[in-house]
């Protein structure tokens, strides 16, 4: 683990300061400590989101490419909804 030695800052309304502070009282933290955390937390999730990506095995994404490389065949339950379709839709 690396010693925290960059600094950030931030401006907040005496409210907002009011209510850090408290949250970081009911939790046992510092103010410090608590802000970091939540910063820390909430940076974590939104890089999750935009930086994440799905890692599968091997052998289930070539059953997938697979699987997209196959024609697919008609089943009863598709035959009957495609003819339910041409019988009910009209086409102009």
């Amino acid at each position: 683990m690396s010693t925290a030695t960059a600094r950030l800052e931030f401006r907040v309304s005496p409210q907002e300061k009011a209510r850090i502070e408290r949250a970081a009282e009911l939790s046992g933290e510092q103010v410090s400590s608590f802000a970091r955390t939540a910063a820390e937390e909430k940076a974590g999730r939104i890089l999750r989101e935009y930086e994440g990506a799905t890692t599968v095995p091997a052998e289930f994404f070539d059953d997938l490419i697979a699987a997209f490389d196959t024609p697919a065949k008609a089943n009863p339950g598709l035959r009957k909804a495609a003819k339910r379709l041409r019988a009910t839709v009209t086409r102009d």
